[in-house]
Protein backbone atom coordinates (compact mmCIF):
# COMPACT_ATOMS: atom_id res chain seq x y z
CA UNK A 1 0.00 0.00 0.00
CA UNK A 2 1.22 3.50 -1.26
CA UNK A 3 0.97 6.53 0.97
CA UNK A 4 2.66 9.28 1.67
CA UNK A 5 2.53 9.96 5.70
CA UNK A 6 3.80 13.45 5.01
CA UNK A 7 1.53 15.54 2.58
CA UNK A 8 3.99 17.00 -0.30
CA UNK A 9 3.47 20.89 -1.05
CA UNK A 10 2.43 20.32 -4.73
CA UNK A 11 -0.82 18.86 -3.39
CA UNK A 12 -1.25 20.95 -0.97
CA UNK A 13 -1.02 24.04 -3.78
CA UNK A 14 -3.27 22.09 -6.04
CA UNK A 15 -5.48 21.85 -3.68
CA UNK A 16 -5.20 25.59 -2.26
CA UNK A 17 -8.58 26.03 -0.94
CA UNK A 18 -8.25 22.91 1.42
CA UNK A 19 -6.80 23.42 4.95
CA UNK A 20 -3.66 20.90 5.26
CA UNK A 21 -2.17 22.57 8.64
CA UNK A 22 -2.74 25.43 10.94
CA UNK A 23 -0.61 28.39 12.50
CA UNK A 24 2.19 27.27 14.51
CA UNK A 25 1.18 29.70 16.67
CA UNK A 26 0.64 28.79 20.52
CA UNK A 27 3.05 25.52 19.76
CA UNK A 28 -0.59 23.78 19.25
CA UNK A 29 -0.80 20.31 17.30
CA UNK A 30 -4.17 18.98 16.36
CA UNK A 31 -5.32 15.12 16.48
CA UNK A 32 -7.88 14.30 14.08
CA UNK A 33 -10.01 10.90 14.37
CA UNK A 34 -11.93 9.51 10.89
CA UNK A 35 -14.63 6.76 10.67
CA UNK A 36 -15.85 6.89 14.03
CA UNK A 37 -18.10 6.69 16.05
CA UNK A 38 -17.00 3.12 16.80
CA UNK A 39 -18.21 1.22 19.72
CA UNK A 40 -14.80 0.25 20.80
CA UNK A 41 -12.45 2.85 19.58
CA UNK A 42 -14.22 6.00 19.93
CA UNK A 43 -14.47 5.32 24.26
CA UNK A 44 -10.92 4.20 24.28
CA UNK A 45 -9.89 7.72 22.46
CA UNK A 46 -12.20 9.43 24.24
CA UNK A 47 -10.22 7.96 27.60
CA UNK A 48 -6.57 8.53 26.58
CA UNK A 49 -7.00 12.19 25.49
CA UNK A 50 -9.01 12.60 28.46
CA UNK A 51 -5.95 11.22 30.43
CA UNK A 52 -4.18 14.22 28.82
CA UNK A 53 -6.44 16.62 29.10
CA UNK A 54 -6.12 17.01 25.26
CA UNK A 55 -8.62 18.28 22.90
CA UNK A 56 -9.35 16.92 18.69
CA UNK A 57 -11.17 16.48 16.70
CA UNK A 58 -13.68 13.79 14.92
CA UNK A 59 -14.53 13.29 11.67
CA UNK A 60 -17.62 11.53 11.36
CA UNK A 61 -19.63 9.17 9.41
CA UNK A 62 -22.79 9.69 9.42
CA UNK A 63 -24.63 6.04 9.50
CA UNK A 64 -22.07 5.50 12.45
CA UNK A 65 -23.52 8.29 14.30
CA UNK A 66 -27.12 7.15 13.74
CA UNK A 67 -25.89 3.95 15.08
CA UNK A 68 -24.08 4.97 18.19
CA UNK A 69 -26.44 8.07 19.12
CA UNK A 70 -24.75 7.45 22.74
CA UNK A 71 -21.01 7.89 21.58
CA UNK A 72 -21.37 10.72 19.52
CA UNK A 73 -23.05 12.54 22.42
CA UNK A 74 -19.91 11.77 24.62
CA UNK A 75 -17.70 13.28 21.95
CA UNK A 76 -19.32 16.38 22.62
CA UNK A 77 -19.92 16.39 26.30
CA UNK A 78 -16.00 15.87 26.00
CA UNK A 79 -15.43 19.27 24.52
CA UNK A 80 -14.32 18.23 21.06
CA UNK A 81 -15.10 19.54 18.13
CA UNK A 82 -16.57 17.04 15.07
CA UNK A 83 -16.85 17.65 11.22
CA UNK A 84 -18.55 15.67 8.83
CA UNK A 85 -16.69 12.53 7.07
CA UNK A 86 -19.77 11.78 4.34
CA UNK A 87 -22.69 9.70 5.69
CA UNK A 88 -21.25 6.43 3.93
CA UNK A 89 -17.66 6.99 3.45
CA UNK A 90 -18.00 7.97 -0.81
CA UNK A 91 -14.25 8.20 -2.78
CA UNK A 92 -15.40 11.53 -4.53
CA UNK A 93 -13.02 10.23 -7.27
CA UNK A 94 -15.11 7.06 -7.88
CA UNK A 95 -18.73 9.24 -7.11
CA UNK A 96 -20.49 11.63 -9.47
CA UNK A 97 -20.70 15.12 -7.82
CA UNK A 98 -24.55 15.00 -7.55
CA UNK A 99 -24.59 11.66 -5.34
CA UNK A 100 -21.89 13.10 -3.37
CA UNK A 101 -23.08 16.04 -1.94
CA UNK A 102 -26.61 14.19 -1.39
CA UNK A 103 -24.79 11.59 0.95
CA UNK A 104 -22.41 14.88 2.68
CA UNK A 105 -25.52 16.23 3.27
CA UNK A 106 -27.50 13.39 4.72
CA UNK A 107 -24.93 13.46 7.32
CA UNK A 108 -25.44 17.25 8.02
CA UNK A 109 -29.02 16.01 9.12
CA UNK A 110 -27.21 14.39 12.02
CA UNK A 111 -23.42 16.08 12.05
CA UNK A 112 -23.51 20.31 12.89
CA UNK A 113 -20.59 21.11 11.45
CA UNK A 114 -18.96 23.42 8.43
CA UNK A 115 -15.77 21.07 9.29
CA UNK A 116 -15.86 18.30 6.12
CA UNK A 117 -12.94 16.14 5.74
CA UNK A 118 -13.45 13.72 2.52
CA UNK A 119 -12.92 10.09 2.88
CA UNK A 120 -9.08 8.86 1.74
CA UNK A 121 -8.47 12.57 0.57
CA UNK A 122 -10.44 12.27 -2.39
CA UNK A 123 -12.40 15.03 -3.39
CA UNK A 124 -12.52 17.28 -6.79
CA UNK A 125 -12.41 20.93 -6.88
CA UNK A 126 -16.36 20.96 -7.76
CA UNK A 127 -17.17 18.70 -5.26
CA UNK A 128 -15.40 21.18 -2.89
CA UNK A 129 -17.20 24.05 -5.00
CA UNK A 130 -20.43 22.59 -4.08
CA UNK A 131 -19.95 21.64 -0.45
CA UNK A 132 -18.88 25.29 -0.15
CA UNK A 133 -22.20 26.33 -1.46
CA UNK A 134 -24.61 23.92 0.45
CA UNK A 135 -23.13 24.64 3.75
CA UNK A 136 -22.54 27.69 5.05
CA UNK A 137 -18.70 28.52 6.38
CA UNK A 138 -17.53 25.07 5.00
CA UNK A 139 -13.88 23.82 5.89
CA UNK A 140 -12.06 21.46 3.86
CA UNK A 141 -9.83 19.61 6.64
CA UNK A 142 -7.33 17.65 5.36
CA UNK A 143 -3.88 17.17 7.16
CA UNK A 144 -0.22 16.84 6.93
CA UNK A 145 0.10 14.12 8.85
CA UNK A 146 -0.86 9.90 8.40
CA UNK A 147 -0.12 7.65 11.29
CA UNK A 148 -0.95 5.26 8.75
CA UNK A 149 -2.96 3.35 11.13
CA UNK A 150 -5.22 1.89 8.73
CA UNK A 151 -2.24 0.41 7.11
CA UNK A 152 -2.81 -3.76 8.38
CA UNK A 153 1.36 -4.33 6.94
CA UNK A 154 2.22 -1.93 9.91
CA UNK A 155 2.43 -1.64 13.31
CA UNK A 156 1.86 0.74 15.67
CA UNK A 157 5.71 1.41 16.60
CA UNK A 158 5.60 2.81 12.48
CA UNK A 159 2.43 4.32 13.70
CA UNK A 160 4.05 6.41 16.10
CA UNK A 161 7.31 6.77 14.09
CA UNK A 162 5.32 8.07 11.44
CA UNK A 163 4.09 10.89 13.73
CA UNK A 164 6.77 11.70 15.85
CA UNK A 165 9.23 12.15 13.20
CA UNK A 166 7.39 14.60 11.48
CA UNK A 167 4.79 16.30 13.81
CA UNK A 168 5.84 20.08 14.39
CA UNK A 169 3.76 23.31 15.55
CA UNK A 170 0.59 23.71 13.70
CA UNK A 171 0.52 20.10 12.35
CA UNK A 172 -2.99 18.01 11.45
CA UNK A 173 -2.35 14.38 11.89
CA UNK A 174 -5.16 11.45 10.90
CA UNK A 175 -5.93 8.60 12.96
CA UNK A 176 -9.16 6.50 12.72
CA UNK A 177 -11.48 5.30 15.76
CA UNK A 178 -12.32 2.38 13.50
CA UNK A 179 -11.64 -1.61 13.71
CA UNK A 180 -9.40 -1.85 10.88
CA UNK A 181 -7.28 0.26 12.66
CA UNK A 182 -7.77 -0.72 15.97
CA UNK A 183 -4.55 -2.41 16.94
CA UNK A 184 -2.56 -0.14 15.60
CA UNK A 185 -4.18 2.84 17.41
CA UNK A 186 -4.58 1.17 20.56
CA UNK A 187 -0.77 0.87 20.62
CA UNK A 188 0.20 4.32 19.51
CA UNK A 189 -2.32 6.65 20.66
CA UNK A 190 -0.70 6.96 24.37
CA UNK A 191 3.28 7.16 22.62
CA UNK A 192 1.94 9.54 20.39
CA UNK A 193 0.08 11.68 23.45
CA UNK A 194 2.96 11.31 25.61
CA UNK A 195 5.49 12.33 23.51
CA UNK A 196 3.24 15.43 22.58
CA UNK A 197 3.28 16.22 26.61
CA UNK A 198 7.39 15.67 26.44
CA UNK A 199 7.16 18.33 24.18
CA UNK A 200 5.35 20.95 25.15
CA UNK A 201 2.66 20.69 22.68
CA UNK A 202 -0.85 21.77 23.49
CA UNK A 203 -3.17 19.30 21.77
CA UNK A 204 -5.81 21.18 20.37
CA UNK A 205 -9.46 20.56 18.51
CA UNK A 206 -9.67 22.58 14.94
Amino acid sequence: MFYLTKTPGILKALYKSCIWSLSPAGNKVYLTFDDGPHPQATPYVLDQLAKYNAHATFFCIGKNVVEHPDIYQRILEAGHSIGNHTHNHLNGWKTNTEEYIANVLEAAKYISSPLFRPPYGRITPFQIKQIKNKIPGAKIIMWDILSGDFDTSINGEACVQNVVFKLEPGSIVVFHDSAKAWDRLEYALPRVLEFCKKKGFELAAI
